[in-house]
């Protein structure tokens, strides 16, 4: 499905449920599970949900319209949470217009960041496709140092735990191109999967892509590029991944903040800060502020820092 497509339908969603909500308020709300008369508010929902719709069909291709309507989904959220802490709901089909609301901030979420991905430079193929198979990443930063230092440490991948959030080890194995590694998803779930490594070339390039049966399929690629003026280098990062679930996976996901986009940019931040300053500042669990890295298992390794390099070095 093309995104104009996917757009203009919920353009005409948006139109449909604000006629019905300014309509037939009353048995709108029956039907959702709320007991009690809100016509004037519901009537006003309409007006934004007709507007947002009408945004969206004179400019299909605008990420701004369609993100209006993820702003209205936040606010039905909020109205329907209220619903279950007051009185006088029927709480079987609040939770079923709730789980359909769900649904439908998901899409809109999608549909939102492809129209946004699809105007930026990251963007390979301008049809305005929809890829519900794979998803892209790109994303990079100036770090204060040589690439033969950086590339390094990333090169000893039993350090990427370090600044890697959600990862909690790699480990080697008897073939010198593959390694297990050990990642935390979703919901505290355990993650687990092999690598190969596709290229090395040293103080320039590592490629990867995963092997055998992994949870969630990937392969990209880390340069290190040196900066102008000697000012260190630019860490560029391209991956691509098939996520759970396809699309509504990449959706559900960003909404709790496990998007694999978000992760890499958090980690390369993280990974800055450690080569830069020797440690990554936190306030997690402490009254004040404290520098560490993200895994408190090298915290206990991490020695007090005589300079950002001897310490992201160990």
């Amino acid at each position: 499905m093309k995104l104009d497509q996917l757009s203009r339908a919920l353009g005409y969603f948006s139109i449909g449920l604000g006629v019905a909500e300014i309509l037939a308020p009353r048995k709108l709300g029956k039907c959702i599970g709320v007991n009690k008369e809100y016509p004037a508010l519901m009537r006003l929902l309409g007006l934004r949900e007709i507007g947002s719709g009408i945004g969206i069909l004179s400019e299909p291709r605008s990420a701004g319209w369609v993100g209006s309507r993820v702003a209205g989904d936040a606010v039905d959220l909020a109205l329907m949470a209220a619903g279950f802490l007051s009185g006088g709901t029927r709480r079987g089909r609040l939770a079923g217009a709730t789980a359909m609301v769900l649904g439908v901030t998901a899409m809109d979420i999608l549909c939102s960041q492809q129209l946004a991905y699809s105007k930026s430079p990251a963007a390979r193929d301008g049809d305005g496709e929809v890829d519900f198979k794979r998803k892209r990443v790109v994303e990079s930063i100036l770090i204060g140092r040589s690439p033969e230092e950086v590339y390094q440490f990333w090169r000893d991948f039993k350090k990427l735990p370090r600044f890697m959030v959600h990862l909690e080890s790699v480990q080697e194995t008897p073939d010198p191109r593959r390694s297990h590694w050990v990642a935390t998803g979703p919901a505290g779930k355990r993650i687990e999967w092999d690598a190969e490594l596709v290229e090395d070339r040293k103080n320039e390039l590592i490629s990867w892509r995963t092997v055998g049966n992994a949870p969630i399929e990937h392969c990209g690629t880390v340069q290190f590029l040196r900066a102008p003026g000697g000012r260190g280098t630019v860490v560029r990062v391209v991956m691509e991944y098939q996520p759970p679930g396809g699309a509504l996976g990449i959706a559900f996901a960003r909404l709790f903040g496990r998007e694999p986009g978000q992760q890499v940019e958090d980690d390369l931040r993280h990974l800055k800060q450690l080569m830069e300053t020797g440690s990554i500042p936190t306030t997690k669990g402490q009254p004040a502020g404290r520098s560490l890295s993200t895994s408190p298992k090298f915290d206990r390794e991490l020695p007090e820092p005589r300079n950002a390099y001897v310490t992201a070095n160990g």
